[in-house]
């Protein structure tokens, strides 16, 4: 036996090593946690050393039982160096960050692909999450941020709703984890609207494009905000309150780190802030939503983790506003010639919809190159709008002299108008879609996907109005019918983008599109290209061009009569636009200015008319259109440690309707000829917008702060009903608004301290100063004739001043 010895020791010999060996595994991170390609780790005094993968995952085997020096290198950030000691067949996972090394990037440009950089991408704008949270509003509303950023206008501060670039509300894309998210279709006016879809609490990250995107984003005209809710890494919450209503959220993470959940909810009473409006009443708005967002690890291999994600969103709304108005009176005109209109009202308006919406997106990591993801999302919305409204009123001229000063002194006009309204819709909306990406190259990326989408809507339309005045009674309007639109929507894209070197990216790719209710297919190509100068690594230039079409949806497909037109064809529009970045350094802090130029020329228009935040669609493609503007926005720290950024926006857009003329008349009173009117301006067309987003601190004192909403836009066209000759005619007054906030951050648990579970961390107070300077905004006119048979537009105003107290424990 002892003569076979030796043969037994070489036998064992492997089993013997291999027991004395352990697993080192990670990622190699940059502080923006975008993963490091090619980088090198290595154990000092060895041989042994890889590199990482295209997601920055690397593995190594390494000896057990000794204590190792792990060294970490890539080009252009801090090489880092950590010990390790393992135990015989442990497995150990790291996550390693490298920081920049300000030396090496000073003289050579190294460039990463981060998340955060928007330089190569046209019109895109990352926002900051932590910078909304506490943006002084009038609900606190998400989309109250995206009216400070170039190109973008409100000019109602009830509303979520924002025009882009000449766009109106229709022609916006949303996207909240690649998951479209619809507006309700009955609402007419904004403080009927309640809450947006997005819930503060919940955003991880913000993308948004004013133009020019991607093939892979889908089909409006104006604008896309992406959406992406964040990933827990602990437990932890919040809890807010304030004078119009409150919010809740949860989000935690499994012991295993595989599951993930988010949970929030919103309740808003609009109450407080509708008092301030110029109707008196009984009002009673309520606005709930409750959201979750879970996502699970499937992945069965713990070193290939995140390779099968399972990620399921699901969300609840019913908003209801009901009010009972009781009398308004609106003193209007010049000062040399004031007028008054006293309205006593009758009746009551309740706007109501609920609203479900699920989504689930599973994605599964074929290799390092090749991920595919399934998206299913369906909707379901019912709304309800009831009104029956009388309305009595008086029309006077107000005296400016004497003792009777301010009193009606000459009655001009008196009157009913009665509005009744039984309107009900029912919307089902569900779509399937695949997409996929492959890393081709370490510098080509390819994308491409499929979608198929069913639409189911059932509407009920009743209502009419009529006039009462000197004796006469003139139907206003009349609409009773019952629609159903049964269709499905068939779309894809393919998209390829090309790094040609470290400074130079191009992005080109098509779009197709098919709806088989009017039978149209339409193609899309787009392409984007920036590069970034060699001379100054700061600079950086782009531009985009592309062809965008947007399908008819069901509020297009709508006539004022009440009728659907099946052959109305998609809106064409052709996106030109270039631009440039530049990143500078001002009182040693880091600044980012960004201006860009553009133009669209529309085709197959579909016209339309605003009537509060209601769109009243002419249902033809009876016009042709351009929009044509500058943008700058200048973000950075203006103050240590406060983001604050300044935006301006330039813009002009009108369009030409078909057959829509004068009547030109003799000196007798006879027609004698029709002229036509050519490019008149479009609804939207507001020639200077400009927003401030501003934040400050007690610089003794970081835990005093201050956040400014600054908001101006000129004003808008408005022209009376039904008159043609004098649509868009007339230049409204500017919307101006002012909102700011003062906050005090109590801290109660250090992060450097060991949090207990549900231990509260910090305690935010808040004061808040809503339309600071009492601007009195118009949100609409009302139409009213006197008895010489002159019609006056009789301003609507929005909110006075409001003071409101918030505050948010966190924990």
């Amino acid at each position: 036996m002892l003569k076979f010895l030796p043969v037994w020791f070489l036998l064992l010999l492997p089993l013997a090593v291999s027991a004395q060996h352990a697993l080192l595994t990670g990622k190699v991170l940059t502080p923006e946690l975008q993963p490091l390609e090619l980088a090198t780790v290595a154990i000092q005094g060895t041989s042994l050393a890889t590199q990482t993968k295209v997601d920055g995952t690397f593995t190594l085997r390494v000896p057990a039982q000794k204590a190792l020096i792990l060294r970490v290198k890539y080009l252009g950030y801090v090489g880092l160096e950590k010990q390790v000691q393992l135990t015989p067949n442990q497995e150990l996972r790291l996550e390693l960050t490298l920081q920049p090394d300000p030396q090496q990037l000073g003289t050579l440009d190294v460039r990463g692909k981060n998340g955060q950089d928007t330089r190569e991408q046209a019109s895109m704008t990352k926002l900051d999450p932590r910078d909304i949270k506490n943006l002084p509003s009038a609900f606190g509303d998400f989309n109250k941020v995206l009216v400070t950023l170039p190109g973008v206008s409100s000019n109602n501060e009830l509303s979520s709703t924002y025009s882009v670039r000449g766009g109106n509300y229709d022609e916006n894309l949303v996207y909240v984890n690649n998951i479209e998210i619809y507006r309700p279709f009955l609402i007419s006016a904004a403080q009927q609207e309640g809450l947006s879809f997005v819930n503060p609490d919940l955003v991880g990250d913000i993308a948004f494009s004013s133009g020019g995107w991607q093939p892979k984003y889908g089909d409006k005209l104006s604008s896309v905000l992406n959406i992406q809710y964040k990933q827990p890494k602990e437990f932890a919450g919040s809890v807010s309150g304030s004078l119009t209503g409150g919010t809740v959220h949860l989000e935690a993470t499994s012991k295993n780190k595989r599951v993930t959940y988010l949970v929030g909810a919103r309740h808003k009473n609009g109450k407080y802030l509708l008092q301030a409006l110029p109707v008196d009443g009984m009002y009673n708005p309520v606005y709930t939503d409750a959201q979750a967002y879970l996502t699970i690890d499937l992945s069965k291999d713990s070193l290939r983790r995140g390779r099968t994600m399972l990620n399921l969103l699901g969300s609840y709304a019913r908003n209801n506003y009901a009010v009972e108005p009781e009398s308004q009176v609106t003193t209007f005109g010049t000062r040399q010639a004031p007028l008054r209109l006293s309205i006593g009202f009758e009746g009551r308006e309740l706007m109501e919809y609920s609203t479900y919406q699920g989504g689930l997106n599973l994605s599964h990591r074929f290799s390092v190159s090749y991920t595919s993801e399934l998206i299913l999302s369906a909707v379901h919305s019912w709304e309800r709008e009831f009104r029956e409204v009388e309305a009595f009123y008086r029309l006077c001229d107000v005296s400016t002299t004497g003792n009777n000063v301010g009193e009606c002194q000459q009655e001009l006009g008196f009157g009913t108008q009665y509005d009744h309204a039984r309107n009900t819709l029912l919307a089902r909306i569900g779509t399937a879609e695949i997409r996929n990406t492959w890393q081709s190259g370490q510098r080509s990326k390819v994308q491409f996907g499929a979608k198929l989408g069913s639409e189911n809507i059932a509407d009920e339309l009743s209502e009419y109005g009529f006039a009462d005045s000197a004796d006469f009674v003139t139907q206003t309007y009349f609409l009773k019918s019952k629609l159903n639109l049964n269709t499905l929507r068939y779309s894809g894209f393919v998209q390829h983008t090309i790094e040609l070197d470290s400074l130079r990216t191009i992005t080109y790719g098509l779009r197709a599109t098919y709806w088989d209710f009017n039978g149209e297919l339409d193609v899309s190509p787009r392409v984007q290209y920036s590069f970034i100068t060699r001379q100054n690594p700061d600079l950086s230039f782009k531009a985009a061009l592309g062809v965008y079409y947007q399908p008819p949806f069901y509020r297009e497909l709508r006539n004022p009569e009440g009728q659907l037109n099946a052959k109305l064809k998609a809106q064409r529009s052709v996106h030109a636009i270039v631009g440039s970045d530049y990143l500078f350094k001002a009182w040693d802090r880091d600044f980012k200015l960004t201006a860009e130029a553009y133009y669209k020329w529309m085709t197959n228009v579909v016209p339309y008319d605003i009537d509060n935040v209601r769109l009243r669609y002419f249902a033809l493609n009876n016009a042709k259109a351009y929009a044509a503007g500058f943008d700058v926005r200048v973000n950075g720290e203006f103050i240590p440690g406060a983001e604050s950024w300044l935006s301006l926006g330039l813009l002009t857009t009108k369009e030409n309707l078909v057959g829509d003329s004068l009547s030109r008349y003799s000196a007798q009173g006879e027609v004698v000829g029709k002229e036509e009117l050519g490019y008149i301006r479009r609804p939207t067309d507001q020639l200077l917008n400009i927003g401030v987003f501003f934040q400050d601190h007690l610089p003794d004192n970081p835990t005093i702060r201050m956040s400014l909403n600054l908001v101006y836009g000129s004003g808008l066209p408005f022209g009376p009903p039904r008159r043609p000759e004098y649509r868009n005619a007339f230049d409204g007054k500017s919307y101006k608004r002012i909102d700011i906030g003062f906050s005090k951050l109590i801290v109660l648990e250090s992060d450097l301290v060991e949090r207990k579970r549900a231990s509260l961390e910090s305690l935010w107070i808040g004061l808040e100063v809503l339309n600071l300077i009492d601007a009195r905004n118009r949100v609409s006119y009302t139409y009213v004739s006197d008895v010489n048979n002159l019609t006056y537009a009789v301003p609507n105003f929005l909110t006075g001043r409001r003071l409101n107290l918030r505050f948010v424990a966190k924990f």
